[in-house]
């Protein structure tokens, strides 16, 4: 079973969402942590970052995540304006 570590940015941008978008949130990261690959790996400046699109109350967002053998890391989950350039912040 790996740990779930998470950014400073992803628990500011999680504490924003309603209670029913965090609950749709972790079933998400349970989704990621059962299958790491499910996302999208980004290449030059983000390499060895993932991205996992999915809809939480019919809205996209995106949610980026590092991860190894022991650990899966959230970085940051928001919608999709402006996402990658406030990722590479």
């Amino acid at each position: 079973m790996r740990k779930v570590l998470q950014t400073r940015t992803f628990a500011k941008s999680k504490k924003k969402l309603h209670k029913s978008q965090i609950k749709e949130l972790d079933n998400v990261i349970l989704d990621i942590l059962t299958s790491p690959e499910i996302g999208e790996q980004k290449k030059g400046d983000l390499q060895g970052v993932y991205v996992y699109k999915c809809r939480i109350t019919k809205k996209l967002f995106l949610l980026a995540y590092l991860f190894d053998e022991e650990s899966l890391t959230l970085l940051m989950v928001g919608s999709q304006e402006n996402f990658y350039r406030n990722l590479k912040k």
